[in-house]
């Protein structure tokens, strides 16, 4: 393979809920995901993030797993309620020490931390308030995002606003299959405003508390293809594709909503709760840089409902949660990405695959997983030739966590961590992934 620019950054990603454990330790509030975890029904075998990876407990040791890899960077999130247990008001300090602790143990062994504000666990008492359909939680986000950094933002210098704001508008409005588990599209279309509302205060609020910070936001992307090229299904996928991708990528990088996508959604709720207000804040904040979260493409066809649509069953090989296995689809959206929005430095925020692990006399071999991580790497280095501005790739993720609603059941780690023990293997996966990175600073 050949090699990536010197400044390159390889780096793992997780997330607070999935890895911290120590959900009552320290002053730390209940989440939405608390709640939606213990409801009977909504995860796999009613598992929850109680304990999920202990990494509150034990960071110095995924710090050091984290060294020895060769990482550069870290991707983690920082969890709301502990911070403010109530959504607002009284700041904990325990939890504020707890990624301080955490953010010294990466720094002193030379790897850059990036902190994700908001990756799904709103504080429950915001929850009970409407959540993100309440236009309040935007700027209690915004609050929230200024006390943070406030006290770190001397240490972390790149942080991210949100993570994945089509999954936490669709999967938990939408399809009821994240928290808060509603089903509602009105709800789900005033969410994903409020969300892109939020991101906008946030960054406004970032920057009036540190001339340091570099500011960007997640987006899961997934390229979108009609079935075949009736009218119906090639409509349904530009729409789909509009819904997934285009809306978000239009407001973070240009203030503003596709005129297509406004349209769609016109038909089927009343859109007066966008307020020119809140556009004209979206329009005035500029990001530093772009994540990306891809995981695989979709092929689809019209649906029954305006919003939804059929999604056809793959072809070829696919990971254990059933997902295609596509990197060239990667090169190609970074190209479109970079077409679409120039000037913005792209990131790879996530980036990986489950499948199913077993531990073999202390081994685990997940060839599949490298070859995944492999043909994925070649695709980012093949956008950069094309003149992709693409600095950096986090694979998803450094250690099997829990997997929201799967619950334990996938394994996406390149770290395999067993449960009862809480002992950490990393895979053939992180091993080939070390070499990677030993032989590109080598030949650097």
């Amino acid at each position: 393979m050949k090699q990536f620019p010197k400044e390159f950054v390889f780096g793992a990603a997780t997330a607070a809920y999935q890895v911290e454990g120590a959900a009552q330790e320290d002053g730390r509030g209940p989440s939405i995901w608390d709640v939606f975890a213990h409801t009977p029904g909504k995860t796999y075998l009613g598992q929850t993030g109680d304990i999920a990876c202990d990494q509150y407990h034990r960071y110095q040791e995924d710090v050091r797993l984290m060294r020895d890899l060769g990482l550069a960077s870290y991707r983690f999130s920082i969890a709301w309620p502990r911070i403010l247990p109530s959504g607002a008001g009284q700041v904990n300090q325990a939890g504020v020490d707890y990624y301080l602790r955490l953010t010294e143990a990466l720094l002193e062994q030379g790897i850059t931390p990036l902190a994700t504000l908001y990756h799904w666990d709103l504080p429950q008492p915001l929850g009970e308030r409407g959540g993100w359909t309440n236009r309040d939680t935007a700027s209690y986000f915004a609050e929230y995002a200024a006390a943070v950094v406030d006290r770190l933002g001397d240490r972390i210098h790149r942080w991210i606003t949100l993570n994945e704001p089509s999954v936490v508008a669709y999967v938990g409005h939408l399809l009821g299959q994240h928290a808060p588990g509603h089903q509602d599209t009105a709800e789900a279309l005033r969410v994903a405003h409020h969300l892109m509302v939020g991101h906008a205060e946030a960054v406004e609020a970032i920057r009036a508390h540190s001339s340091l910070a570099e500011i960007g936001v997640a987006l899961s992307l997934s390229p979108v293809h009609p079935a075949d090229a009736e009218p119906a299904n090639v409509a349904a996928a530009s729409i789909y594709d509009g819904q997934l991708n285009r809306y978000f990528l239009d407001a973070v990088c240009r203030g503003e909503y596709p005129q297509d996508v406004l349209a769609a959604y016109g038909q089927v709720v009343d859109l007066s709760y966008i307020a020119q207000a809140d556009m004209n804040l979206m329009k005035r904040q500029t990001i530093d840089f772009l994540g990306i979260n891809y995981y695989f493409p979709s092929v689809v066809r019209a649906g029954g409902h305006p919003l939804l649509v059929e999604t056809l069953p793959p072809d070829g090989p696919v990971t254990e949660m059933g997902w295609p296995i596509r990197p060239e689809e990667l090169r190609d959206l970074l190209r479109r990405v970079a077409r679409d929005y120039p000037g913005i430095p792209l990131y790879v925020t996530e980036n990986g695959a489950a499948f199913a692990d077993t531990v073999e006399a202390g081994r685990v071999h997940d060839q599949a997983r490298a070859d995944f991580l492999r043909s994925h790497l070649e695709a980012c280095l093949a956008a950069i030739d094309d003149g992709v501005d693409l600095r950096g790739y986090y694979v998803w993720s450094l250690l099997d966590n829990f997997e929201w609603a799967y619950g334990y059941s996938k394994r996406f780690g390149i770290v395999y961590v067993d449960y009862e023990t809480q002992q950490r293997i990393p895979k053939d996966s992180a091993l080939w992934l070390k070499q990677f990175i030993a032989a590109q600073a080598d030949n650097g």
